[in-house]
């Protein structure tokens, strides 16, 4: 079977799917769904992508994410294999996790993100026992649904409400934004005052509950596109040149360079990296070697040259190391927040 159109577009959206081999469960305990987070979470910093919005089942997980540059399937394949490989040592298991490579729709956010971003965070009461899965749904649209009972109404509302697995309650303010998570773009299409936001797309979204909803992907465009006939000819024409025609659009956001991050770490040390590249212990090097991983995208073979390391797993060790040493150090850890913050800013 041929490989699925894969588009690359400055500031579209993707919405992005994986399930389970044979339909397979993909989490098994709260730690998987928390290692799976956490894996999201530097997925989101390593590749430089935004996401707006995510929902995690028992077998699948839907994404709403924004690269900055053509790296998606990059950013997948890591989230995928470095969860699969947990998964497969921790439940003592071999073979596919998931079931072939992952799929996405590049979306028009403008027209369609709201519409989207409702119907992913629905999914958890998108389901034959709140009898609003797809037979359900057909059932409502000829006529011959029954009435929903308030009853009903509030299980669901509560069901939604308390899926922990789901962006939906940082959005709608029932828990703390992850900061590898933005919520600000979806709430803004609803307009009006920013403080009243959170609540009016809950009520968009809980309405749907009782109303119902139609599904976006009755409006996709050959299996890879959701969006209005304008949008659909601005992609073919940013698409169709050649590699040279298309190399504006994928540099219209480039990440940081490897010299940033140094500066920025020279900056919080206030020595020069000549001095304290090479000492024993120190974190600077480290904290650099983090910057050009995570915000630089660097991979460790290149990170190895720019520090003169002979071996690139050295790399790989210390940049673990570090991550350990900040889960309990929370000088470090804030240490590099601000880096972080202060290499942003040098974009």
């Amino acid at each position: 079977m041929a490989r699925p159109l894969r588009i690359w577009y400055p500031e579209a959206w993707y919405h992005v799917t994986a399930r389970g081999n044979e339909r397979r469960e993909i989490y098994r305990s709260d730690q998987d769904r928390q290692v799976f987070l956490a894996r999201l979470g530097q997925s989101v910093g390593r590749f430089g992508m935004v996401l707006h919005g995510y929902v995690m089942m028992a077998n699948h997980f839907h994404l709403i994410v924004e690269p900055r540059e053509d790296n998606l399937s990059r950013a997948m394949q890591w989230l995928n294999v470095s969860y699969s490989q947990w998964f497969n040592r921790r439940h003592q298991r071999s073979g596919h996790l998931f079931q072939g490579r992952f799929k996405s729709v590049v979306v028009d956010w403008q027209a369609w993100g709201l519409e989207l971003s409702r119907y992913v965070h629905l999914n958890p009461v998108r389901t034959g026992q709140e009898e609003l899965d797809k037979q359900a749904r057909q059932r409502n649209r000829a006529s011959v649904g029954r009435v929903v009972s308030p009853d009903t109404v509030k299980g669901r509302i509560k069901a939604l409400r308390d899926h922990q697995w789901s962006s939906y309650r940082a959005h709608i303010g029932l828990e703390r934004v992850p900061e590898w998570l933005c919520r600000d773009r979806v709430l803004r299409l609803m307009g009006g005052k920013k403080s009243e936001r959170p609540r009016a797309y809950q009520r968009l979204v809980e309405a749907a509950l009782l109303e119902g909803m139609e599904s976006p992907w009755d409006h996709l465009r050959g299996q890879v596109i959701l969006g209005e006939e304008a949008y659909v000819r601005q992609l073919e024409e940013g698409l169709s040149g050649d590699e040279r025609e298309q190399a504006p659009l994928k540099q219209l956001r480039r990440r940081p360079r490897w010299e940033q991050a140094v500066q920025v770490v020279e900056r919080l040390k206030g020595e020069a990296w000549a001095e304290f590249r090479d000492r024993h212990g120190d974190w600077g090097r480290d904290v650099a070697l983090w910057l050009g991983r995570m915000h630089c995208g660097m991979k460790l073979k290149e990170l190895a040259e720019a520090v003169e390391v002979s071996h690139y797993a050295s790399v790989g060790t210390a940049l673990k190391l570090l991550e350990k040493r900040s889960g309990s150090d929370s000088s470090l850890a804030r240490l590099m927040t601000k880096a972080k913050i202060l290499l942003n800013n040098e974009m």
